[in-house]
């Protein structure tokens, strides 16, 4: 039985069944599918032709355009129908295409944060964890498991294999692929290569001169050619006056069970120039 708030507007070609909870301020646009135990937060708009299924929890102010699929079976072969989910926070965009999965047969729930900008055709798999103000692209493919980190950019059509991590403000560059975890702060292209450290990103999130400096010196020192990248740690961590912003990345490397993405194998990129 589904549950429309005299405050919401739903469009007459709308089909809408099964547990369904619309708040106040939503808008349900032409031929629109709503078909699931779902629950759509205050203000948020299906412009038309938008499906959303399954066991699903859209925030507040999300905005979704047509032909946008939240909460459509997994593309896992094992999966046999659990009352698996997507959780959507607020103040989301996801324009043309874009389709998120809920989670498989041997996971849980898809976990989108707030304020992300999904472009065309993106698409975000079963059981990811997307955080808050990212960009994926269009045409980026987040495989299962997948997580990224607030404020990453995932550039148009890049590919990231399950379980990776993206970290924080790190940048994936258009058209790469990565199998490895991408540390934060960090610029990667091509096969998971490390190209320096993403300074626009970190500046305009606010992070301050000395910081960058610091982050500039890590990425060199650890990256900046290849080596054993344990002993490269271990060599760096003796300086104490690493900025909290190092300290992450590290923390973030010492994690990874996938391995890290490797630096470059001539020299470092000048990231005056990306």
């Amino acid at each position: 039985m589904s549950t429309t708030n005299s405050a919401a507007r739903v469009h007459p070609s709308a089909v809408i069944d099964g547990d369904v909870e619309l708040a106040d301020g939503v808008e349900i646009g032409p031929f629109c599918l709503l078909d699931g135990c779902i629950r759509i937060g205050t203000g948020s708009r299906l412009i038309g032709h938008v499906t959303v299924l399954g066991n699903t929890e859209i925030g507040q102010g999300n905005v979704l355009h047509p032909n946008v699929v939240i909460g459509d079976e997994p593309q896992d072969v094992g999966y046999q129908g659990g009352p698996r989910g997507v959780h959507i926070g607020d103040r989301n965009v996801m324009r043309e295409g874009v389709t998120i999965h809920r989670g498989s047969e041997h996971g849980d729930v898809t976990i989108v944060g707030d304020d992300n900008f999904f472009m065309q055709n993106s698409h975000v798999a079963h059981d990811c964890r997307v955080g808050n103000a990212t960009v994926i692209a269009g045409g980026a493919v987040l495989a299962g498991w997948v997580e990224v980190g607030d404020r990453a950019l995932v550039s148009g059509n890049c590919v990231v294999h399950q379980y990776v991590r993206i970290g924080r403000l790190a940048m994936m560059r258009g058209l790469s692929r990565t199998s490895r975890d991408v540390p934060p702060f960090c610029i990667m292209d091509l096969t998971h290569t490390l190209r320096g450290i993403n300074i626009v990103g970190v500046r305009r999130a606010g992070i301050d001169a000395k910081a960058v400096r610091a982050l500039r010196d890590a990425f060199k020192a650890v990256f900046g050619m290849r080596q054993n990248l344990k002993l490269a740690l271990e060599r760096y961590e003796t300086n104490d006056s690493n900025a909290p912003e190092v300290d992450e990345m590290i923390g973030f490397i010492r994690a990874s069970k996938r391995g890290v993405a490797f630096g470059p194998r001539v020299g470092v990129a000048d990231e005056g120039d990306l």
